[in-house]
């Protein structure tokens, strides 16, 4: 059973995704990038990148790095804030409900969870199982129900993939999951269908360049906005921008913030 702490989390991370006020997560990979972003006024909850902390470690993603490493660093992460955390932990590590028993033991209080496009009953059927180990931990878990309808099938036809996306997330939401992440380059008329499909405050996206503003997904209803591995790109950015400075003779900008 979890205990006080991590449920007054899960029940706050909860109200944020029901909150009419579109909540926005910049993924961390490693303590010190949580601190840095909790830090930030407005910051209401940190996400973990999977990809990023793969990285980190020098794995590739896709649950090449081992769940114990994963959820070590998760789990750093969780101690070093009073925010409420969730994890990104791709498809579940082969066991999904259990995957989420050991993480809201760390204190993680949601989850993004892939269905990996398995077939639409065995998805819901996880999302059901991952439910009942919340319900029997005591946590108001937001699982970020994950349909790669988007993302693994770039080579179909559009209306394909959002009519995929639309029964997937219509049949996680039945099985319980608060909301439903559809990660793609979606158009404002998909992020409309979505949202009609699914019910206001139900729809959580990524924020990649070329999809609509954040207050017009704010309009439009969508719950979260999170950014996966791109923060660390950002950040990697920025340092391979230092190196070649440096490499011209320069040295670290003025505009650099001693943060640690």
């Amino acid at each position: 059973m979890a205990d006080q702490a991590t449920s007054l989390r899960g029940a706050e991370l909860l109200r944020l995704h029901r909150d009419p006020k579109l909540l926005t997560v910049v993924n961390v990979w490693d303590v010190v990038s949580a601190t840095t972003v909790a830090a930030v006024e407005g910051t209401a909850a940190l996400a973990t990148a999977s990809h990023s902390i793969a990285a980190t470690f020098g794995y590739e993603d896709g649950e090449n790095i081992p769940l114990d490493l994963m959820l070590e660093m998760v789990g750093r992460i969780v101690s070093a804030t009073d925010l409420p955390v969730t994890a990104d932990l791709e498809g579940g590590y082969g066991d999904p409900a259990e995957t989420i028993r050991r993480a809201i033991g760390i204190g993680v209080v949601g989850a993004n969870i892939e269905d990996q496009l398995r077939p639409v009953k065995e998805a819901a059927a996880n999302v059901e199982k991952m439910m009942k180990v919340a319900e029997q931990e005591g946590v108001d878990f937001v699982l970020n129900a994950r349909t790669d309808a988007f993302a693994r099938a770039r080579d179909r036809d559009p209306a394909e993939s959002l009519k995929d996306a639309v029964e997937r997330g219509k049949a996680f939401l039945d099985a319980g999951a608060p909301v439903v992440f559809v990660p793609a380059r979606l158009d404002e008329a998909q992020v409309a269908t979505l949202v009609e499909a699914f019910g206001p405050q139900r729809l959580t996206m990524i924020g990649i360049p070329g999809t609509p503003a954040l207050a017009r997904l704010e309009e439009l209803g969508v719950a979260r906005v999170s950014y996966g591995p791109m923060a660390q790109n950002v950040a990697l950015t920025a340092l391979q921008e230092l190196v070649e400075e440096v490499h011209r003779g320069g040295g670290v900008p003025p505009t650099m913030r001693i943060l640690n």
